[in-house]
């Protein structure tokens, strides 16, 4: 029988402590996995940040999948559907074309590229062996750039596990905050890359799990099919691809697709895989995901429009539409399950981001400060005990920083996906597919494409409704400045040195072979 009226409160409250025993496992799952991992070997930095290269299709597909996808596909994305219609989606659209360029062009030759450059084992070491950098001056920036966006980036996921602590079960904000923390901290502090990897490949399974069987679910309990025509009733331009939106908002939510070249915590997967041949696997099964769960994500926004209009739900906030309907339709047990699937989509993203930072710092600065690098084999205990300490410096920085929020998780997401795609995306593509690539062309592009991004966010939230060209998603005006400038001072530049354009020809030589 369907739930009518104020029910869900009833179901919350009844529910909870069956709920918190599936949270509750959940959890231990995760501590289990990091142990695992931690028991493994994370002894040398290598393995502590990319696992030792030594990851299969599987895992690194859906670890890749999991990472992407943070708490804004379960939370942000459904809300945005429910609160705009099938427009919203060309969000989806965008970075499922994305993320399939992204294998094909960035995975295979990065694979290789980055063993080649002395095993280069973070964006900002290959930029600085890709161009011979001796000054270390782009290892710097281009690690100042990851401390920075990822911070608000991690802040996004903190929010979004204090949004579904407080929305599931009534639990203070900055409680579920913690909670949220605390658990990712606890597997990526001890773990390392391996549980990082490990948990994301569970956490991407339970992902897909929720997001079938949910709007699967609520359409049965509805109308079946003629649920659409109810969803159309109540405002025609739900079903409608174009209307709720612009031109420019279609090009700017499919521009989200160029974000993937630049994303650190998602192409560190194509470095860690065991073999740049298993990568077409990888390929098939991470789009296949990526596909299915955005498609879920979009369906459970939509059909949540006549979900709450007939349960009578009141809905506060857009962003809990998946906590609610998973909720009310399911048993208690399986509701816990759910909710275990957001925290998943949250804590996947949040360790790949923390460890990706934690290297940022460790690589490009401490080991800068001390005159030292990866290959001194003295001092491995000390580059992982600094590498742990750096991934809880960044945790309690960015949980300051989302004590207060203001902003949808979306919202939040967005700016730093941006920056990371203008700053570093157009400089990857030219890494691998440009010899004449030089080191004041990346450093120009590097920082003008994020200088961009910051002045269009700054623009926008100056100028309020009337924001004229800046409504333009920021990551298009920074993706192209930074291209262009990278290209043009490159060219005014002497070319690089003879081994630089030797080593580019053996990764190419191994791609094709």
């Amino acid at each position: 029988m369907f739930l009518l009226g104020n029910t869900f409160q009833n179901v919350k409250i009844e529910a909870t402590w069956m709920t918190y025993v599936m949270i509750a496992v959940y959890f231990l799952i995760l501590l289990g996995i990091g142990y695992y991992a931690y028991k493994q070997s994370t002894s040398t930095l290598d393995e502590y940040m990319l696992g030792g290269r030594n990851l299969g299709a599987l895992v690194t597909a859906l670890s890749a999948g999991a990472a992407d996808m943070s708490g804004w596909m379960l939370m942000g994305l459904p809300g945005e559907v429910y609160s705009v219609g099938l427009s919203a989606t060309w969000i989806a659209i965008g970075l499922t074309v994305g993320a399939w360029l992204n294998y094909i062009l960035v995975a295979p030759r990065l694979r290789v590229y980055t063993e080649l450059a002395d095993n280069a084992i973070t964006l900002p070491d290959f930029f600085e062996k890709r161009v011979s950098d001796h000054t270390r001056i782009l290892k710097i920036i281009s690690g100042l750039v990851i401390v920075v966006f990822f911070t608000l980036y991690t802040q996004a996921g903190m929010v979004s596990g204090g949004v579904l602590f407080e929305s599931a079960f009534g639990l203070n904000y900055h409680v579920g905050l913690i909670l949220t923390a605390g658990i990712v901290i606890l597997y990526t502090l001890f773990g390392g890359y391996l549980a990082v990897s490990l948990t994301d490949f569970f956490q991407g399974v339970i992902m897909l799990i929720a997001l079938v069987l949910v709007p699967i679910v609520a359409l049965l309990r509805l109308n079946g099919l003629d649920t659409f025509n109810t969803i159309t009733e109540l405002e025609p331009t739900n079903l409608d691809w174009f209307k709720g939106t612009t031109t420019i908002g279609i090009i700017s939510a499919v521009a989200w697709g160029l974000g993937y070249f630049g994303q650190p915590h998602i192409i560190v997967r194509f470095m860690s895989i065991k073999s740049h041949r298993k990568l077409p696997a990888a390929r098939r099964i991470g789009i296949s995901w990526m596909a299915v769960s955005l498609i879920g994500a979009c369906m459970t926004g939509l059909i949540g429009i006549a979900f709450v209009n007939k349960s009578g739900v009141k809905l506060e906030n857009p962003e809990t539409i998946f906590v609610m309907m998973s909720q009310v339709l399911f048993h208690p047990l399986i509701a816990g399950f759910f909710l275990a699937a957001i925290l998943a989509a949250i804590m996947s993203t949040i360790s790949s981001q923390l460890l990706v930072t934690s290297s940022a710092l460790t690589q490009d600065f401490y080991m800068l400060l001390k005159k030292t690098d990866i290959n001194d084999v003295t001092r491995e205990k000390e580059f992982v005990l600094v590498g742990r300490l750096s991934v809880l410096f960044v945790a309690i920085v960015a949980g300051a920083i989302a004590w207060n929020p203001n902003e949808t998780i979306l919202a939040y997401v967005g700016k730093a996906w941006a920056g990371f795609g203008a700053a570093f995306g157009p400089l990857v593509l030219l890494s691998l597919f440009w010899k004449g690539l030089s080191k004041n062309g990346a450093m120009t592009g590097m920082v003008l494409g994020a200088l961009t991004v910051i002045f269009w966010i700054i623009m926008q939230s100056v100028l309020g409704d009337d924001k004229g060209i800046f409504v333009l998603y920021e990551i298009i005006p920074g993706f192209i400045i930074s291209f262009v400038s990278t290209v043009l001072v490159s060219l005014m530049t002497p070319k690089p040195e003879q081994r630089i354009i030797d080593e580019f020809d053996e990764m190419k030589r191994i791609v094709r072979s």
